[in-house]
């Protein structure tokens, strides 16, 4: 369950270049439970935008990392932006301070603790009156989080490889592609789950998917579609997704953005779902696994020509 704290600022700046270019980063704690990095362009002045960088689904930690896969794509992402004079807050999600606290309880997690975790980090930093403008930035799952927390709070939004269909959508496209005598049986689970209901897992194969301790987030998950989410913002917004990403096809990108016709669409050539460029198709996987590995410079000039138009 999640428990709020009252807000705790703790922090602590280091000099690192990135692009030959000066910038700062600081160690920034929103609450207890809520712990990120703030990448600060060397000059701040009273034009100097924030982009708020939502991570996907797992744990992953402020890099974009955990574990299994260690690519640092949210920390060379959050560095270029930084170079070219964009601010940019990447923290950890929920469950890292939870599990380092010895406090995790799956069974209580929810989707909408998310949502109400952007927010939270957005009106902190909203308080401290040190940026102009204020963008979420949500990469895949951190997509339709960003999409709905940006209703009522953002100047901007960008989508990174963010779905463009429900999640149970998604997931039943997966499950065929890898293990196509399971589609049904989970087509089943995930009705059941859409329903709002849990039930007990006979199929272990499917474990890792169904667990009984994920099924309530699943079921606060399943609720949002982002075709209906994106709809609601009367904010810039700019999708992106690349053509070798394995995970969200960029045609979720075009659902995106065909549903927000004003959007801006950005696909980009040999791009994989973690921001790497892709060559040959055999360094796709590999890629989720090589922290050496720079992100694409495209991405980053197309976010930073997008944040410092508002």
């Amino acid at each position: 369950m999640k428990k709020f704290i009252l807000f705790l600022a703790v922090s602590f700046s280091t000099a690192v270049f990135a692009q030959e270019k000066k910038f700062t980063t600081e160690e920034v704690s929103v609450d207890p439970m809520l712990n990120g990095t703030l990448y600060k362009p060397e000059k701040i002045s009273k034009k100097t935008n924030l982009v708020i960088l939502i991570q996907g689904s797992g744990i992953p930690d402020r890099d974009g990392n955990q574990p299994g896969a260690t690519h640092n794509s949210s920390k060379f992402l959050a560095e270029g932006l930084a170079s070219k004079d964009i601010a940019v807050f990447a923290y950890d999600k929920r469950a890292i301070a939870q599990i380092k606290k010895g406090d995790v309880a799956e069974e209580d997690a929810n989707f909408d603790d998310a949502i109400a975790d952007a927010k939270q980090i957005f009106d902190f930093f909203k308080s401290k009156k040190q940026f102009n403008k204020i963008i979420f930035a949500g990469h895949s799952e951190g997509s339709l989080i960003g999409m709905i927390a940006s209703k009522e709070k953002a100047d901007g939004f960008i989508s990174l490889a963010g779905a463009g269909r429900p999640i149970d959508e998604i997931l039943e496209e997966q499950v065929a592609k890898q293990a196509p005598f399971l589609k049904n049986e989970t087509r089943k689970y995930l009705d059941t789950l859409k329903s709002g209901q849990t039930f007990v897992l006979k199929n272990k194969m499917l474990s890792a998917l169904f667990r009984e301790s994920v099924q309530p987030y699943l079921i606060s998950w399943f609720k949002y579609d982002p075709r209906i989410e994106i709809k609601k913002l009367q904010i810039p917004v700019l999708i992106i997704n690349g053509t070798k990403d394995l995970q969200v096809p960029e045609n979720d990108a075009k659902l995106l953005h065909e549903a927000s016709p004003k959007s801006e669409l950005v696909i980009i050539d040999n791009m994989n779902h973690v921001f790497k460029e892709i060559k040959q198709d055999s360094d796709n996987a590999k890629s989720y696994n090589n922290p050496e590995l720079p992100v694409m410079p495209e991405l980053i000039e197309k976010i930073a020509t997008f944040t410092k138009k508002m």
